[in-house]
Protein backbone atom coordinates (compact mmCIF):
# COMPACT_ATOMS: atom_id res chain seq x y z
CA UNK A 1 0.00 0.00 0.00
CA UNK A 2 1.34 3.50 -0.55
CA UNK A 3 0.39 6.15 1.58
CA UNK A 4 -0.65 9.49 -0.68
CA UNK A 5 -1.03 12.88 1.07
CA UNK A 6 -2.86 15.36 -0.56
CA UNK A 7 -2.62 18.99 0.69
CA UNK A 8 -4.99 21.67 -0.14
CA UNK A 9 -8.74 22.93 0.23
CA UNK A 10 -11.78 23.31 -1.59
CA UNK A 11 -13.31 22.75 -5.18
CA UNK A 12 -9.30 22.12 -6.13
CA UNK A 13 -8.32 19.49 -3.41
CA UNK A 14 -11.60 17.53 -4.63
CA UNK A 15 -11.06 17.62 -8.11
CA UNK A 16 -7.61 15.52 -7.38
CA UNK A 17 -9.37 13.10 -4.92
CA UNK A 18 -12.11 12.40 -7.23
CA UNK A 19 -10.60 10.00 -8.96
CA UNK A 20 -7.26 9.45 -7.53
CA UNK A 21 -9.58 7.90 -4.84
CA UNK A 22 -9.94 4.44 -6.89
CA UNK A 23 -6.01 3.91 -7.63
CA UNK A 24 -5.49 0.62 -6.10
CA UNK A 25 -3.05 -0.18 -3.43
CA UNK A 26 -3.22 3.63 -2.12
CA UNK A 27 -4.70 5.12 1.16
CA UNK A 28 -5.39 8.69 0.54
CA UNK A 29 -5.01 11.18 3.66
CA UNK A 30 -6.31 14.33 2.80
CA UNK A 31 -5.07 17.40 4.88
CA UNK A 32 -7.88 20.49 4.53
CA UNK A 33 -7.22 24.18 5.09
CA UNK A 34 -9.56 25.56 7.97
CA UNK A 35 -9.22 28.64 7.62
CA UNK A 36 -12.50 29.82 5.18
CA UNK A 37 -14.81 32.36 7.04
CA UNK A 38 -16.57 33.50 4.16
CA UNK A 39 -20.56 32.10 3.35
CA UNK A 40 -22.20 29.76 5.11
CA UNK A 41 -19.11 28.09 6.77
CA UNK A 42 -18.49 32.04 8.19
CA UNK A 43 -21.93 32.24 9.50
CA UNK A 44 -21.52 28.94 11.61
CA UNK A 45 -18.38 29.65 12.63
CA UNK A 46 -19.67 33.29 14.12
CA UNK A 47 -22.86 31.60 15.49
CA UNK A 48 -21.21 27.90 17.11
CA UNK A 49 -17.54 29.23 17.27
CA UNK A 50 -16.31 26.07 15.37
CA UNK A 51 -13.58 25.65 12.76
CA UNK A 52 -14.33 26.32 8.96
CA UNK A 53 -16.48 22.99 7.66
CA UNK A 54 -17.05 23.48 4.67
CA UNK A 55 -13.65 22.57 2.63
CA UNK A 56 -14.26 19.70 4.88
CA UNK A 57 -17.36 19.07 3.96
CA UNK A 58 -16.58 19.77 0.22
CA UNK A 59 -13.99 16.34 0.22
CA UNK A 60 -16.10 14.62 2.51
CA UNK A 61 -18.49 14.29 -0.11
CA UNK A 62 -15.68 13.97 -2.91
CA UNK A 63 -14.58 10.88 -1.03
CA UNK A 64 -17.58 9.21 -0.22
CA UNK A 65 -18.66 5.57 -1.70
CA UNK A 66 -22.49 6.53 -1.06
CA UNK A 67 -25.48 6.63 -3.80
CA UNK A 68 -25.29 10.27 -5.27
CA UNK A 69 -28.45 11.25 -3.99
CA UNK A 70 -26.48 11.32 -0.64
CA UNK A 71 -23.90 13.34 -2.47
CA UNK A 72 -26.27 15.91 -3.53
CA UNK A 73 -28.02 16.03 -0.22
CA UNK A 74 -24.32 17.07 1.37
CA UNK A 75 -24.05 19.39 -0.85
CA UNK A 76 -28.15 20.70 -1.23
CA UNK A 77 -27.61 24.33 -0.36
CA UNK A 78 -31.08 25.82 1.29
CA UNK A 79 -31.76 28.88 -1.45
CA UNK A 80 -32.65 32.36 0.91
CA UNK A 81 -31.37 35.51 2.01
CA UNK A 82 -28.66 34.41 4.83
CA UNK A 83 -31.10 34.14 7.57
CA UNK A 84 -32.18 31.36 9.55
CA UNK A 85 -30.73 27.97 7.23
CA UNK A 86 -30.60 30.36 4.07
CA UNK A 87 -27.83 30.22 2.73
CA UNK A 88 -26.15 27.21 4.39
CA UNK A 89 -25.21 24.15 2.63
CA UNK A 90 -27.00 20.90 4.68
CA UNK A 91 -23.60 19.18 5.00
CA UNK A 92 -22.31 22.04 6.65
CA UNK A 93 -25.15 21.88 9.61
CA UNK A 94 -24.94 18.29 9.93
CA UNK A 95 -21.31 18.58 10.57
CA UNK A 96 -21.95 21.47 13.36
CA UNK A 97 -24.61 19.25 14.89
CA UNK A 98 -22.03 16.09 14.71
CA UNK A 99 -19.38 18.93 16.42
CA UNK A 100 -21.95 19.65 19.33
CA UNK A 101 -22.91 15.55 20.00
CA UNK A 102 -19.60 14.00 19.80
CA UNK A 103 -17.36 16.87 21.33
CA UNK A 104 -15.06 17.68 18.65
CA UNK A 105 -14.55 18.29 14.99
CA UNK A 106 -12.18 15.17 14.47
CA UNK A 107 -15.34 13.21 16.28
CA UNK A 108 -18.09 15.16 13.93
CA UNK A 109 -15.40 13.86 10.85
CA UNK A 110 -15.04 9.91 12.12
CA UNK A 111 -18.58 10.42 12.17
CA UNK A 112 -19.83 11.56 8.93
CA UNK A 113 -17.09 9.53 7.35
CA UNK A 114 -18.44 6.23 8.45
CA UNK A 115 -22.00 7.20 7.36
CA UNK A 116 -20.96 8.15 3.85
CA UNK A 117 -18.77 5.50 3.60
CA UNK A 118 -15.24 8.16 2.87
CA UNK A 119 -12.18 6.16 1.37
CA UNK A 120 -9.60 7.95 2.78
CA UNK A 121 -9.11 10.02 5.73
CA UNK A 122 -10.01 14.16 5.61
CA UNK A 123 -7.87 15.75 8.24
CA UNK A 124 -8.03 19.40 8.75
CA UNK A 125 -4.60 21.24 9.36
CA UNK A 126 -5.15 22.26 12.92
CA UNK A 127 -8.35 21.71 15.30
CA UNK A 128 -8.36 25.45 15.96
CA UNK A 129 -10.58 28.31 15.31
CA UNK A 130 -8.08 30.17 13.07
CA UNK A 131 -8.58 33.68 11.26
CA UNK A 132 -5.88 33.72 8.28
CA UNK A 133 -4.07 37.28 7.44
CA UNK A 134 -3.06 38.50 4.51
CA UNK A 135 0.41 41.11 4.34
CA UNK A 136 0.07 43.25 0.78
CA UNK A 137 3.13 44.26 -1.04
CA UNK A 138 2.16 48.11 0.30
CA UNK A 139 2.08 46.37 3.66
CA UNK A 140 -1.72 46.66 3.89
CA UNK A 141 -2.83 44.28 6.19
CA UNK A 142 -6.17 42.10 5.36
CA UNK A 143 -8.21 39.78 8.01
CA UNK A 144 -10.47 37.08 7.03
CA UNK A 145 -9.52 34.60 4.15
CA UNK A 146 -13.22 35.44 2.34
CA UNK A 147 -11.71 39.22 2.25
CA UNK A 148 -8.18 38.34 0.88
CA UNK A 149 -9.40 37.86 -2.82
CA UNK A 150 -11.24 41.13 -2.54
CA UNK A 151 -8.21 43.20 -3.02
CA UNK A 152 -6.23 44.44 -5.89
CA UNK A 153 -2.73 44.75 -4.41
CA UNK A 154 -0.24 41.85 -4.86
CA UNK A 155 0.29 39.37 -1.95
CA UNK A 156 3.41 39.50 0.08
CA UNK A 157 2.54 36.97 2.44
CA UNK A 158 -0.11 35.30 4.46
CA UNK A 159 0.20 34.31 7.92
CA UNK A 160 -2.07 33.75 11.68
CA UNK A 161 -2.00 35.96 13.96
CA UNK A 162 -0.85 33.33 16.81
CA UNK A 163 1.30 30.33 16.20
CA UNK A 164 -1.65 28.02 15.61
CA UNK A 165 -0.71 24.27 16.84
CA UNK A 166 -0.76 21.74 14.21
CA UNK A 167 -3.02 18.81 13.95
CA UNK A 168 -0.83 15.57 15.31
CA UNK A 169 -2.80 13.31 12.69
CA UNK A 170 -1.44 15.63 9.94
CA UNK A 171 1.78 15.24 10.70
CA UNK A 172 1.42 11.69 11.20
CA UNK A 173 -0.26 11.34 7.89
CA UNK A 174 3.14 13.75 6.17
CA UNK A 175 5.73 11.30 8.31
CA UNK A 176 4.43 8.13 7.13
CA UNK A 177 3.73 9.19 3.22
CA UNK A 178 5.35 7.88 -0.07
CA UNK A 179 3.68 11.08 -2.14
CA UNK A 180 2.97 14.10 -1.22
CA UNK A 181 0.96 16.57 -3.22
CA UNK A 182 0.06 20.28 -3.04
CA UNK A 183 -2.64 22.03 -4.94
CA UNK A 184 -4.96 22.43 -7.14
CA UNK A 185 -6.66 25.88 -5.58
CA UNK A 186 -5.99 29.04 -4.85
CA UNK A 187 -2.84 29.50 -3.72
CA UNK A 188 -2.90 32.02 -0.97
CA UNK A 189 -6.19 30.72 0.68
CA UNK A 190 -6.51 27.29 0.13
CA UNK A 191 -2.70 25.92 0.16
CA UNK A 192 -0.44 27.99 1.70
CA UNK A 193 -2.86 28.40 5.26
CA UNK A 194 -1.85 24.33 5.56
CA UNK A 195 1.86 24.94 4.32
CA UNK A 196 2.43 27.90 7.03
CA UNK A 197 1.55 26.23 10.19
CA UNK A 198 4.87 25.34 11.99
CA UNK A 199 4.67 21.74 13.25
CA UNK A 200 3.39 20.44 8.72
CA UNK A 201 5.79 22.69 7.74
CA UNK A 202 8.70 21.04 10.03
CA UNK A 203 7.33 17.38 8.66
CA UNK A 204 7.20 18.12 5.30
CA UNK A 205 11.12 19.61 5.29
CA UNK A 206 11.87 16.21 7.47
CA UNK A 207 10.01 13.76 5.10
CA UNK A 208 11.57 11.96 2.63
CA UNK A 209 8.42 11.36 0.58
CA UNK A 210 8.52 13.23 -3.05
CA UNK A 211 6.87 16.51 -2.78
CA UNK A 212 4.88 17.43 -6.08
CA UNK A 213 2.87 20.79 -6.58
CA UNK A 214 0.21 20.29 -9.20
CA UNK A 215 0.26 23.93 -10.59
CA UNK A 216 -3.06 26.19 -11.26
CA UNK A 217 -3.70 26.25 -15.27
CA UNK A 218 -5.31 29.82 -14.45
CA UNK A 219 -4.26 32.62 -12.59
CA UNK A 220 -7.48 34.18 -10.09
CA UNK A 221 -8.47 37.60 -10.63
CA UNK A 222 -6.48 39.90 -7.74
CA UNK A 223 -5.28 37.08 -5.69
CA UNK A 224 -2.58 35.56 -7.84
CA UNK A 225 -3.26 38.38 -10.80
CA UNK A 226 -0.95 38.17 -13.65
CA UNK A 227 0.98 35.74 -11.79
CA UNK A 228 3.15 32.96 -13.77
CA UNK A 229 4.45 29.54 -12.68
CA UNK A 230 7.74 30.58 -10.84
CA UNK A 231 5.54 33.49 -9.00
CA UNK A 232 3.44 30.29 -7.62
CA UNK A 233 7.11 28.97 -6.62
CA UNK A 234 8.35 31.82 -4.99
CA UNK A 235 4.98 31.92 -2.99
CA UNK A 236 5.63 28.64 -2.09
CA UNK A 237 9.32 28.46 -1.54
CA UNK A 238 8.62 31.81 0.51
CA UNK A 239 6.93 29.60 3.56
CA UNK A 240 9.55 27.45 2.94
CA UNK A 241 7.34 24.92 1.16
CA UNK A 242 9.75 22.11 -0.26
CA UNK A 243 9.38 21.06 -3.95
CA UNK A 244 10.89 18.31 -5.68
CA UNK A 245 8.42 18.07 -9.09
CA UNK A 246 5.76 20.68 -10.86
CA UNK A 247 3.23 18.88 -12.73
CA UNK A 248 2.04 21.44 -15.32
CA UNK A 249 -0.71 21.46 -17.91
CA UNK A 250 0.98 21.40 -21.86
CA UNK A 251 -2.90 21.49 -23.23
CA UNK A 252 -3.79 24.12 -25.63
CA UNK A 253 -6.15 26.70 -24.69
CA UNK A 254 -8.74 28.07 -27.00
CA UNK A 255 -8.30 32.01 -27.72
CA UNK A 256 -11.48 32.05 -27.48
CA UNK A 257 -11.99 30.53 -24.12
CA UNK A 258 -8.45 32.81 -22.88
CA UNK A 259 -10.38 36.42 -23.78
CA UNK A 260 -13.39 35.28 -22.28
CA UNK A 261 -11.25 34.94 -18.62
CA UNK A 262 -9.08 37.68 -19.70
CA UNK A 263 -12.38 40.17 -18.98
CA UNK A 264 -11.92 38.69 -15.66
CA UNK A 265 -8.63 39.82 -15.06
CA UNK A 266 -7.88 36.06 -15.31
CA UNK A 267 -4.79 34.54 -17.36
CA UNK A 268 -2.93 31.04 -18.52
CA UNK A 269 -0.40 30.53 -15.92
CA UNK A 270 2.67 29.89 -18.32
CA UNK A 271 6.44 28.92 -17.29
CA UNK A 272 8.95 31.18 -18.17
CA UNK A 273 11.44 29.46 -16.34
CA UNK A 274 13.91 31.01 -13.29
CA UNK A 275 13.78 28.43 -11.02
CA UNK A 276 15.24 25.20 -10.49
CA UNK A 277 12.55 22.59 -10.04
CA UNK A 278 11.78 20.42 -12.82
CA UNK A 279 8.19 20.11 -14.42
CA UNK A 280 6.31 17.39 -16.04
CA UNK A 281 3.96 19.05 -18.42
CA UNK A 282 0.95 16.78 -19.47
CA UNK A 283 -2.87 17.10 -20.70
CA UNK A 284 -4.81 18.08 -18.02
CA UNK A 285 -7.94 20.50 -18.94
CA UNK A 286 -10.91 19.91 -20.23
CA UNK A 287 -12.76 22.95 -21.87
CA UNK A 288 -16.58 22.00 -21.46
CA UNK A 289 -18.71 25.10 -21.36
CA UNK A 290 -16.01 27.43 -21.59
CA UNK A 291 -14.35 26.82 -18.85
CA UNK A 292 -10.60 25.59 -18.17
CA UNK A 293 -10.44 22.65 -15.65
CA UNK A 294 -8.41 20.01 -14.57
CA UNK A 295 -9.85 16.53 -15.56
CA UNK A 296 -9.63 14.65 -12.51
CA UNK A 297 -9.08 11.28 -14.66
CA UNK A 298 -5.81 12.92 -16.62
CA UNK A 299 -4.76 13.91 -12.83
CA UNK A 300 -5.30 10.08 -11.55
CA UNK A 301 -3.20 8.59 -14.46
CA UNK A 302 -0.12 11.20 -13.54
CA UNK A 303 -0.36 10.09 -9.99
CA UNK A 304 -0.63 6.30 -10.88
CA UNK A 305 2.72 7.05 -12.86
CA UNK A 306 4.26 9.24 -9.93
CA UNK A 307 3.83 5.94 -7.80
Amino acid sequence: MKNVVVIGGGHGLSTILSKTKDIEGINISAIVTVADDGGSTGRLRQLYNVPAVGDIRNVLTTLSESNYLIKDLMNFRFEGDNTDVSGHSLGNLILVALIQMSGSLEGAINALSEMLNAKGKIIPSTLEKVTLYARMDDDTIVKGEANIPSFVHHISDVFYDHNVESNPMAVKAIEEADLIIYGIGSLYTSILPNLIIDGINKALNNSKAKKVYFANCMSQSNETYNYDLKDHVDALRKCNAPIDLIIKHNDIIPEDIKAKYLKTNSSEIVNNGGFDIPVKECTLLTFEDGLVRHDSLAIKKVIEELL
